[in-house]
């Protein structure tokens, strides 16, 4: 049963942000949809329109607003008429930056800035999108699996700057809830996204997947994230924003841990005329590539660990059957190679 109608989708032109845009148009929603600069209207319209169930009424149920994680401009006026909101935008790099306040100020005070607008407009339904990187990061006995009860210790040796982040900005969420009780808050923690995106405007998701499908390195370094569709993360914001059991919840948005030897292998399976790296690369290798390549000097503290996710309580709560994580890393590879070619 829909309980909003219109859904303020913060930061549109992202990867998940389109499919939730998408998945909310042909669930019969008007989206208002923010950007930092309209001139990206076109393109998220573009995206959207061949895939809609009844294009025709684009132009009544999708409208755009321009509205920055880093200023007040415009919030208020975006709010304007909207029923709940889903804040998605939030900076997600490849490599991590030298100052990690590039990455930390925009995440948190975003956030902050969004809730405060939404309070302030009477909304008080929010879908925020966290990350598993706010979970994942911290001492668990061997085999038991990471679940919603886990936080990242920001001090443990794994934790970048985006890890801090998303880790920070979900926990300002949830502290201003506390001292907000009308606010009815979920957040949704994805792992690595894979899947089939709306565009080629896909950005750092599909990155680790492309980079191996190209060849461009010799050796896979042993590390791995829990990996889901982004059908599925779509589903879980919209599904989320429905069911009144949600509320005051996070979800973990996972199939499985992949370690990324067996996500190479799939795609050599799967593509036996590339040059698909499939050995794992000795760590004295990938210390002296770090020298060099900032994307692998940020994986580094994570070599060699291998963990397990549940989730039991997003199939319980928002009844969800993931995508199998072998599925998703194909699709993702079919689409890198029709746009490669």
């Amino acid at each position: 049963m829909m309980t909003s109608k219109t859904v303020l989708l913060t930061g549109i032109s992202g990867f998940i942000a389109k499919r939730i845009a998408l998945d909310l148009l042909n669930r019969g929603y008007s989206v208002v949809g923010s950007l930092r600069s309209l001139h990206r209207a076109d393109e998220v319209k573009s995206a959207l329109k061949d895939k809609l169930t009844d294009p025709t009424n684009i132009e009544k149920q999708l409208r755009f607003v321009k509205i920055d994680l880093n200023s007040d401009d415009g919030w208020n006026d975006a709010m304007s008429g909207i029923d709940s909101l889903i804040h998605t935008a939030s900076p997600f790099p490849i490599a991590q930056p030298k100052n990690e306040d590039e990455l930390v100020r925009p995440a948190v005070q975003g956030t902050l800035r969004a809730l405060r607008s939404a309070q302030r407009a009477g909304v008080t339904r929010v879908v925020l999108t966290s990350s598993i990187v706010a979970i994942m990061n911290k001492e668990k006995p061997e085999g038991a699996p990471l679940t919603e009860e886990d936080w990242t210790d920001l001090s443990y040796p794994t934790v970048n700057a985006y890890d801090k982040s998303k880790t920070l900005a979900e926990k300002a969420a949830w502290d201003f809830v506390e001292k907000h009780p009308e606010m009815k808050l979920t957040t949704i923690n994805p792992g690595l996204v894979a899947g089939t995106p709306m565009d080629e405007h896909y950005g750092s998701s599909l990155s680790v997947i492309e980079r191996f499908w190209v060849g461009k390195d010799p050796f896979v370094p042993n590390i791995g994230l829990p990996l889901v569709d982004i059908s599925d993360v779509s589903e879980m914001h919209i599904t989320a924003l429905e069911k009144p059991q949600a509320v005051n919840q996070r979800y973990i948005a996972a199939d499985r841990f992949v370690m990324f030897p067996e996500l190479a292998r799939i795609l050599a399976k799967a593509y036996p005329n590339r040059k698909i790296p499939t050995k794992i690369a000795p760590k004295f290798l990938l210390r002296l590539i770090a020298l060099f390549d900032s994307e692998v000097k940020s994986a580094l503290p994570r070599l060699n660990i291998e963990m397990t996710t549940s989730s039991a309580k997003a199939s319980r709560d928002l009844g969800i059957q993931f995508t199998s994580a072998k599925e998703s890393i194909l699709a993702s590879a079919a689409f890198i190679a029709e746009a490669k070619n």
